[in-house]
This record gives C-alpha cells, structure tokens and sequence, in this order.
C-alpha cells in the first residue's frame, strides 16, 4: 500500500491532526512515511502545521504543491485568486514523495465531493492517485448523514475504503454512543478508532480510545 488518502465527511472534521498521527503511528511501527496536502485553501495553512510538527525536511513545494490564499473550495479559491488548479503538479509532487517513502499519508481538502475544477473532485483526484481511503467523520448526532453520503459517493466510484475514524467525542450526545455501531452495521467497514475531543491541534498524535 503505497499511501492512504484522508478523506471527511465535512470540513473542519479533523483531517489535519489524524493526518499527523497517523504518520506518527506508522513511524513508531518502523515504517518511513511522509505526509502530502495537495491542496491547501486559507491563510491558516495545515501543512505548515503538519511540517512543524512532524520535522519534516521536505520543501513545503512538495508537501503542498498547491496553496491558495481563500478559505474556500479549490474551485472557488482558484477562480477569486485568478488562477487555474494544475492536477499534473499533484502527481508529480506526489511522485516524488513515493520515491522517498514507504507509505505517504495524503490529506485532502474538505469532503469527498469537494469540487477540485470545474470536472474533478476530491474523489476524481483519490481516484487519479489510486489509493485507498480512511474517511474521518464526527462523532456526534448528524454523522449518519453525512457518513453514509461519503460511503455511496466512494463506492459508488469504486474507491477502496480501509476504514472510518470517529473524532470528537465529548460524552455530551446520547447519539455519541452508537453512532459507530449504526454506521458498521450498515456499511461494513471497520470503525478503526474513536478519538475524544481535545481542541484543533492539541495533542496531534495522541489517540482516543479505539
């Protein structure tokens, strides 16, 4: 398995930091693996964050092939900042990181849907890079929704999805505590962890309770 894509339900789900532990993880288990962000949209931008934190020495050129300056979607990003989103860049940048690494964690930007160009969304450029998917989805009321829509969108393109990541919990939410039951009933595909609420970028490589 050369890399796995992270993909959400939705944005602001929590891709970033499972992104770095999951590199982590795969780095405490003996496996050399980096990390890519295709594309990044805002001023806060992730993979800054992820290069900090993980001490990584590639150039954010690499790691980041594409940053726009709005935090909208690429499609709207790049049409308000005047530009066209190049997809050659990402494989090639993506390319390179295979050269380098055993397994590449790729993060991506928003939901699976999220539109790229005007012809490609997230899911058309998994599906460009070939390569499997962890969807990370909220823990709490609403996640069915937009859980099961991720799953048919993936499938339904004949994506590969290794499994689901639940992230948020709080003990707040009666729906917090079969939420992950309901979705791998109906699915089956593996709840791979339940991670518990610790703020945005607290403790990126510190997991919930699986």
């Amino acid at each position: 398995m050369p890399g796995i894509f992270i993909t959400a339900t939705d944005t602001e789900v929590g891709k970033t930091v499972i992104s770095a532990a999951l590199v982590n993880f795969f780095r405490n288990q003996g496996i050399n693996a980096g990390y890519m962000k295709p594309i990044s949209c805002g001023k806060d931008n992730d993979a800054v964050l992820v290069k900090k934190l993980l001490k990584l020495k590639d150039p954010l050129s690499l790691i980041n092939p594409i940053s726009l300056p709005y935090p909208l979607s690429p499609l709207a990003a790049a049409r308000k900042a005047k530009r066209k989103i190049n997809l050659k860049k990402i494989t090639k940048a993506y390319a390179a990181l295979r050269k380098k690494y055993d397994l590449v964690i790729v993060e991506g930007v928003g939901g699976a849907l999220v539109p790229i160009t005007k012809k490609t969304t997230v899911a058309d450029l998994i599906k460009q890079l070939n390569l499997p998917v962890i969807i990370i989805a909220r823990a709490g009321l609403g996640t069915l929704n937009h859980t099961l829509l991720t799953v048919e969108a993936l499938k339904r393109r004949k994506i590969y999805i290794h499994g689901i990541i639940m992230n948020g919990y709080r003990g707040q939410e009666l729906s917090e505590k079969n939420n992950a039951e309901i979705i791998y009933q109906l699915t089956k595909i593996p709840i791979l962890a339940k991670i518990k609420a610790e703020g945005r970028y607290a403790n990126p490589c510190k997991w919930g309770n699986p």
